[in-house]
């Protein structure tokens, strides 16, 4: 009896516990190299995406040098030490099967240059904005501008930043980002030799939070005011764009008809407020569809490719939380199964449901391993096998706590060894915190570096994860929706636009934006909601 206990409180040191993020304010006295012990026993690819076949001496060194630069989406001008997750994620993640296409690759070097001409305090830059505060245009602009504006949480802000960074290589436009406090030192610099950052000096910030400015300067304040005229005579300098899921509903209405792009297109400065994943309307709107399909043969990898690109963890990041917690608690697993568990308007009856369709779901389609119920853990201890580390992520610490329990009291019919952590356990969302964002960075992040997915319905905090992944994960179906199946294969990689556009430019009747084209259709985990498939993937 004490030796069981013993073992018990032992097991309970190995597998009920919760690692702690903790986010330093500097990260001075860190490495700037990853040692050889973090390259998983020394080898490359064997356990992360090795490609069929072998490698011979030749090819094997080039094979690995383009694996590090992500198959050339990274320019070549960067330094290595400035941003390591940028080269060093090769060694934690697979290898990723879908390639960037050659148009995308050169449309990337183009826009790279684009930046550095236009970006922050350049010439043309200082040009373009004495104009701005003259408040109209008066000759063609060297520079023109999208001025990207945060809204929601940072899934929904990731989802909209890609989707407004492929308007700007569809416009020849320059991004710039109002990241605000809360999301500082979260991602490194994507354009070399300049910054995708709004300056703090920038004319308009004093408007931002103007909710009656904001509109008389938006295009469908002026539509809806008859100053549409006034807008086709004399360009403005700025206009206002929202496109967020209930507000603005003009504004949205008149983005996405094709005959307002070309009076978009004379506006220097587009401040853009969105924080939704709105890069399928592209692929519709004739102006940009061919070059969008051209640029994505893959329509399903558009945020894979653009997130892999965009959205690279900071030094202080990658070091600190990502990199830390990986190596301490995931890198010897077998396999590592990612849970990223949202439960709206959250109560002990909803996450108690959220834990039933979680092992309906991960039981059933044998995720995880059943326990056996006649047996106990030490009785067990020594016919255990190969381990999975599950990794939860929540911001409530009951489905860790519940799982642990589970695995910790019945060992697993087939005989693995089950660890279970949640690096972090916030209980509410933090609005405007920058470490609760960086926490929930560096959790994202560790979700696509899993090689299995259980994502919840709805939630982009999922969808980055799994689009940087490549992952097509399972989803949990929202409770109360009325389906009973406790969860579904994502069939596309693609994030979900929630709130499509429903309004027929031509006949100004209302349409389903799910029924226009093959590659564009109802997304898994909602009805009224749409994303990118490849065009020769039927749905299941």
């Amino acid at each position: 009896m004490v030796q069981g206990m013993l073992f018990f409180k032992l097991f309970t040191n190995l597998c009920f516990f919760i690692p702690k993020f903790a986010v330093s304010e500097n990260d001075s006295s860190q490495s700037t190299s990853i040692p050889n012990g973090n390259l998983l026993n020394g080898t490359f690819a064997s356990r992360f995406g090795e490609r069929p076949g072998s490698r011979n001496d030749s090819s094997e060194s080039t094979s690995v040098a383009n694996d590090k630069v992500l198959d050339e989406l990274i320019p070549p001008e960067f330094d290595e030490r400035s941003c390591l997750s940028r080269y060093h994620s090769v060694l934690y993640r697979k290898i990723s099967s879908h390639k960037p296409s050659p148009l995308l690759l050169s449309k990337l070097r183009n826009y790279e240059n684009l930046h550095k001409l236009c970006g922050p305090y350049t010439k043309p830059y200082n040009r373009t904005l004495k104009r701005l505060k003259s408040g109209h245009v008066h000759s063609t602009t060297e520079c023109k501008y999208i001025v990207w504006r945060p809204d929601n949480g940072l899934g929904n802000r990731m989802v909209s930043i890609a989707s407004s960074f492929l308007y700007a290589l569809l416009t020849n436009r320059v991004l710039l980002l109002d990241l605000g406090t809360d999301m500082v030192g979260l991602f490194c610099e994507p354009f070399p030799n300049t910054s995708w950052l709004l300056p703090m000096d920038f004319p308009l910030r004093n408007q931002f939070r103007n909710s009656e400015l904001r509109y008389a300067h938006s295009f469908g304040g002026m539509l809806e005011k008859d100053r549409i005229n006034i807008l086709m005579k004399s360009t403005p300098s700025y206009l206002y764009v929202t496109l967020k899921k209930r507000d603005y509903e003009l504004d949205k209405r008149i983005f996405y008809c094709d005959q307002n792009q070309a009076l978009l297109g004379k506006v220097p400065w587009l401040i853009l407020l969105s924080e939704q994943y709105f890069a399928p309307s592209f692929f519709l709107i004739p102006s940009f569809k061919k070059e969008a399909t051209k640029l994505f043969p893959e329509k399903e990898t558009v945020f894979h490719h653009l997130g892999r690109y965009l959205f690279n963890p900071s030094n202080q990041v990658w070091r600190q939380l990502i990199t830390r917690f990986y190596d301490a608690y995931l890198a010897n697993a077998h396999e590592r199964i990612g849970l990223q568990l949202r439960v709206f308007h959250a109560n002990a009856a909803q996450i108690q449901t959220v834990m039933d369709q979680l092992l309906a779901c991960t039981l059933k389609k044998k995720l995880l391993p059943e326990v056996d119920t006649r047996n106990s853990v030490a009785s067990s201890s020594k016919n255990r096998t190969a381990s999975k580390a599950i990794l939860v992520t929540s911001l409530y610490s009951e489905f860790y706590r519940n799982l642990s329990n589970m695995y910790l009291a019945n060992p697993p019919l087939t005989g693995e060894v089950i660890r279970v952590y949640q690096p972090s356990h916030e209980g509410y969302q933090h609005r405007g915190d920058n470490k609760h964002n960086m926490k929930a960075w560096a959790e994202i992040y560790l979700l696509s570096l899993c090689d299995v997915l259980v994502t919840s319905a709805w939630s982009t905090f999922g969808y980055v994860a799994q689009r940087l992944g490549g992952l097509k994960p399972w989803i949990l179906h929202k409770p109360g929706h009325g389906i009973y199946l406790p969860c579904k294969r994502a069939m596309s990689m693609e994030p979900c636009f929630h709130y499509p556009f429903s309004y027929d430019c031509k006949s100004e009747n209302k349409l389903d934006a799910g029924n226009l084209v093959p590659y564009i259709r109802q997304c898994e985990d909602r009805e009224l909601g749409v994303k990118l498939f490849d065009d020769h993937k039927e749905l299941k």
